[in-house]
């Protein structure tokens, strides 16, 4: 018999689902994090080796609400004030994992004698970092609550910002101009959007929450919180940002008030339901094939050392001041490039300006620079803890 469309999308949703509790079980028996058994299944089930499901549109959806979901859950445990106490430290690690990342891809690009438009993007694939691993790993190791979660998350933010900067005035680089016009309008509506999360929004909910407690829709509180927290993510999109941007903002606005609404144990089971089908899919997309060229393999492995080097030597120096062991732990933790890099690569490669081995090298960066990072960091954050070189968590 058929399968029918509908039928067919949800054994795809089924298949996905089970691969990836498979793939976080088995981990978590081994003692590593969940996540790594989630993105390997990826690899296995998806196209790359056993085919059991394709990427579609619907899967993509959920993917994308899944690591929505992820980083609302984050920011009902981050207070915008959290945020502000560690602002110094994290704009400098922010700066350092653009400058110093940017400047290694461009080095490794003169030394394969790549042309400057294709050097240009190389770097700037290497600036950006997805911050989803990395709060994936701390959030399900209970290391959230530190003080080193929070300077990656709001260097994370930060990163995002000028990622968005660099990919524009280099997209508009390639294409011959800059529009230095839509760039300030651009800066302009990040800056009010920021603003108004981190000091507006958070009085919002506290000046005015108690309302919902007159609303009789039942979970009220989570209603509003799931409106609140996919029209910000629709805002940062629609003002380039990415909406997971917008989704953590969310959730730090109702972060002061998440315990009195028990948000955090309400949104409990969408985290559990939906997450793990972003790390799944995030692993399927890793083409086995084309990472075993020759022509991308041996560079693309040498890009992708670049990548970790330049992002633990740049956020560690701007972290220096928290100590050694601490630098070093944000360093790790600011590594992952996730679709951010691929978003990068793809503009490139629509744009004709990079080839399509070199979008295989920074496929294969991400690859690496997401799976090397979930089974060190919960023990860097562990080792850092005993740091006497700068300020406890």
């Amino acid at each position: 018999m058929a399968i029918t469309t509908t039928a067919g999308i949800l054994v795809s949703l089924l298949t996905v689902f089970v691969a990836g509790k498979i793939g976080g079980e088995l981990f978590e028996r081994m003692r590593q994090p969940a996540v790594v058994g989630e993105l390997l299944a990826g690899v296995l089930a998806g196209p790359a080796v056993l085919g059991l499901f394709h990427s579609s549109v619907t899967l993509q959806t959920v993917s994308t609400m899944g690591v929505i979901v992820l980083m609302f859950t984050v920011g009902l445990e981050t207070r915008a004030s959290d945020l502000l106490r560690v602002g110094r430290t994290a704009l400098l690690v922010a700066l350092l994992g653009v400058v110093v990342p940017f400047g290694g891809g461009l080095l490794f690009a003169a030394a394969f004698g790549f042309s400057n438009p294709e050097a240009l993007f190389i770097g700037t694939a290497l600036v950006a970092t997805s911050v989803g691993v990395t709060a994936r790993v701390l959030a399900d190791r209970g290391f959230l609550s530190t003080r080193l979660a929070k300077i990656v998350l709001a260097a994370a933010v930060i990163d995002d910002i000028l990622g968005m900067i660099v990919l524009s005035v280099v997209t508009g680089m390639a294409r011959g101009g800059l529009d230095a016009r839509s760039l300030a309008v651009v800066l302009v509506e990040v800056g009010a959007f920021i603003a108004f999360e981190l000091f507006v929004a958070p009085w919002l909910v506290r000046r005015h929450g108690h309302y919902l407690e007159r609303v009789r829709v039942a979970n009220a509180p989570l209603v509003v919180a799931i409106v609140v927290m996919l029209g910000m993510a629709a805002t940062a999109e629609a003002i380039g940002l990415a909406g997971i941007v917008g989704a953590f903002f969310a959730g730090m606005m109702f972060a002061e008030t998440s315990e009195r609404w028990k948000l955090d144990r309400s949104t409990r089971p969408l985290y559990v339901w939906l997450v793990p089908y972003f790390f799944v899919l995030a692993g399927s997309q890793v083409d086995l094939a084309v990472l075993s060229r020759p022509a991308v393999l041996l560079p693309g492995l040498l890009l992708a050392v670049v990548a970790v080097v330049t992002k633990v030597a740049g956020c560690g120096i701007g972290a220096l001041g928290e100590g050694p062991r601490a630098a070093l732990a944000i360093g790790v933790a600011m590594v992952p490039r996730g679709e951010v890099g691929l978003i990068v690569a793809s503009v490139g490669l629509a744009s004709r300006v990079i080839s399509p081995s070199v979008y295989g090298m920074v496929v294969l960066v991400v690859a690496v620079s997401t799976l090397v990072v979930p089974p060190v960091l919960p023990r860097l954050f562990a080792w850092s803890s005993t740091d006497t070189g700068g300020p406890r968590a």
